[in-house]
């Protein structure tokens, strides 16, 4: 037996590679093993941050004799479901059409031919809760597999031609309009909780990409109703135990309806996206805490997911040794008992502490702790006081074991924190912010971006990996790169962002306009993956789309308008029906209704005149404008960096803005303040 895991770049397979199950990396010599033994495969798909995959790989992938009959029976591939969505999304949908439900860890039974006959998530080593064993699931599938051949290969056959008829039909749908907008916004009024904000019920998700539609979507309209459903919903979420009240950061779910009880834990992507969002509820409002939690979330991420190479890693694990018992358990890290409170701050400090953080003697977790949170009806309390204890409980919690982190370098979530961190840095005068940024970026086009401008999925301790990006990838770096060139100027991210774009294009996009989430010439699944729904982060379809919209109104370029219109008739089909699944799609067509602006700042960089308009540019709140600054572009090219400089000229001398939407230009300014009237701006 040779666990094959040794030498992968992902955390989630080097958490495996010492069990005594023979695992393979998803191969086409694993299939080609499976063919020559005339064994199934047996596929798990997970990730590092999953608390039910570590507890699915301890009671069965640790044991020997569950170990031993996988290795008889079976060929067993493990696949991190983050360097390799497509293969996770082409088995989920299988999976989700033949339970009505998926998720983590994932095990599907395959023919050799990759074909999926048998499915699950977690299975116990006992059976439970009406729930077969994990070894009666594998006797069971052993014994069909043997004794009844040609129904299993029927059912395999079936599932396949099913899954291929699934085929989605929404490249002919024209671009939303504002009617399709407003019964999405209708839709989510619907779903909204007004109580306790967000939408739905339990787990509670925070709903990054919906809450950039309505900010969107009020700065277009002036609809109050939408932007209080996102300040409320930002608040709810910020005083909440989803979010860290110590560290900063949030966590991935509520487990609750109220917000309280997370699931612990921290995924780059979320707090990337709710950052972004936080700085623009703070530039649509001027909530102060909106932009402490903005700023607290994205020093959290440099502090906590930052990578000696300058990229972010992917997550924090949501368990950790518990001092006490010395058990890996959900939340150690984070939650506290009044008793630990008082031994790290005294008596009278712990009773505040306790009192605004919401510590009560019976635990709002498990085993009598807390979760921290910000209680509406907490006491009025001193701000200094409050700095101290929270300055106090972190340097004590850092003492604590800390949680796991997955340390691979995702291309996409990498993008979104880019995006996040320049908006923030510029925003909030925070140039630290932009070098983390610009070194991310830096790491993305060194290591990930090859001499054709392909991407590469991941890359670990500064070797890239060996899977193809998908289209989220391309999607999510364009618009991470789109962000940082009109944050520094620097016209060079866009040329980059353009290479990318250029790329969905060629490689991605059918003849009807719909994308598909992996590349034309990608490995060959049983299905071509094609979701245009987000999930817990944009969906490549329609970050391409954003991206395509942006560079388009940066360049003028009609093929890439018309690519990212075509694109958005998924939201057309989908916005009004589901729009709590389409949220980033629905913010791009903000956009698009908008626009979106082109807003061409000209002057000297040094200039700080240049450097007012240029921060007027940036604070306006028109949805999906774009902003170019530096000097002017001449006819023939030279000059400054971006094609929305060319041929601008200084009125009076003086550093001015050009604002144009729909082919036609507001008047050229060299007023800050006029300038951000044109933009949608309130002045924060």
């Amino acid at each position: 037996m040779s666990n094959r895991l040794a030498h992968e770049t992902s955390p989630y397979l080097l958490q495996h590679a010492d069990n005594p199950v023979d695992w393979w990396p998803w191969s086409p010599e694993a299939f080609a093993e499976a063919r020559e033994r005339g064994v199934p495969v047996l596929l798990s798909v997970g990730y590092s941050s999953c608390h039910w995959c570590h507890v699915m790989a301890h009671e069965s992938f640790e044991d020997e004799l569950a170990a031993a009959y996988m290795n008889e029976h079976f060929v067993n591939i493990k696949v991190d479901r983050e360097e390799r969505p497509d293969v996770d999304a082409v088995y989920m949908e299988a999976v989700q059409a033949a339970t009505g439900q998926g998720g983590w860890p994932m095990t599907v039974f395959l023919t050799p031919d990759a074909e999926p006959f048998y499915f699950g998530t977690y299975f116990p080593p006992e059976p439970r809760h009406g729930m077969p064993s994990f070894t009666e699931v594998l006797e069971g599938v052993r014994t069909a597999w043997v004794g009844r051949p040609e129904e299993v290969n029927e059912v395999a056959q079936r599932i396949v031609r099913d899954l291929a008829g699934r085929q989605l039909d929404y490249g002919k749908a024209g671009a939303p309009g504002p009617e399709e907008l407003a019964q999405a916004l209708l839709g989510l009024t619907r779903e909204y909780d007004a109580v306790r904000g967000g939408f739905g019920g339990a787990p509670k998700f925070p709903p990054s990409m919906v809450l950039e539609f309505l900010l969107r979507h009020h700065a277009r309209t002036g609809g109050e109703g939408a932007l209080q459903m996102a300040a409320d919903t930002c608040e709810a979420m910020a005083r909440g135990g989803i979010y860290d009240q110590l560290g900063g950061g949030f966590a991935r779910y509520s487990v609750d309806r109220e917000w309280v009880v997370p699931h612990f834990e921290k995924m780059l992507y979320d707090n990337a996206l709710l950052c972004r969002v936080y700085a623009h509820l703070w530039r649509a409002t001027g909530s102060d805490l909106a932009r402490r939690v903005a700023l607290e979330t994205a020093d959290f991420m440099v502090r906590e997911l930052r990578t000696t190479e300058g990229g972010f890693a992917s997550a924090l694990d949501a368990d950790s040794e518990d001092p006490q018992s010395g058990e890996h358990v959900e939340g150690a890290y984070y939650a506290w008992t009044p008793a630990q409170l008082a031994e790290v701050l005294g008596a009278d400090d712990a009773a505040l502490a306790a009192a605004y953080f919401g510590v009560t003697d019976e635990g709002t977790f498990e085993h009598g702790k807390s979760v921290l949170q910000l209680p509406q009806d907490g006491p009025v309390v001193d701000a200094g006081a409050i700095d101290d204890i929270r300055r106090r409980l972190l340097a004590a919690r850092a003492e604590r074991p800390a949680p796991g982190r997955d340390d691979k370098v995702v291309a996409a979530w990498n993008g979104l924190a880019i995006a996040a961190l320049a908006e923030c840095g510029a925003y909030f005068d925070r140039p630290d912010l932009i070098e983390r940024a610009t070194e991310a970026a830096d790491l993305l086009v060194r290591v990930h971006m090859d001499g054709r401008a392909r991407l590469a999925r991941t890359s670990k301790d500064g070797r890239v990996g060996a899977n193809a990006g998908v289209l989220e990838d391309y999607g999510d770096v364009a618009e991470g790169f789109l962000a940082l060139a009109a944050v520094t100027g620097e016209g060079v991210w866009l040329e980059f962002a353009g290479f990318l774009v250029d790329l969905v294009l060629d490689r991605f996009t059918a003849e009807d306009g719909s994308l598909y989430d992996t590349a034309h010439d990608a490995e060959r699944l049983i299905r071509r993956p094609q979701d245009p729904t987000d999930t817990a982060a944009p969906s490549g379809w329609t970050a391409a789309a954003g991206a395509l919209l942006s560079y388009a109104a940066h360049t003028g370029s009609e093929a890439h308008r018309t690519a990212a219109e075509r694109a958005l008739g998924v939201v057309h089909a989908l916005g009004p029906r589901v729009p709590r699944f389409i949220g980033h799609g629905l913010a791009v067509a903000e956009a698009l209704l908008d626009g979106p602006r082109e807003v061409a700042v000209v002057g000297h960089p040094e200039d700080p005149a240049l450097v007012a308009l240029h921060r007027a540019a940036l604070l306006g709140t028109a949805p999906g404008a774009v902003v170019a600054a530096g000097l002017p572009r001449a006819a023939d090219g030279s000059g400054g960096e971006f094609p929305l400089l060319a041929e601008r000229t200084l009125v009076h001398d003086l550093p001015t803005a050009y604002v144009c939407r729909h082919f036609v230009c507001a008047r050229p300014t060299t007023d800050p303040v006029e300038l951000a009237d044109q933009l949608g701006a309130v002045h924060p």
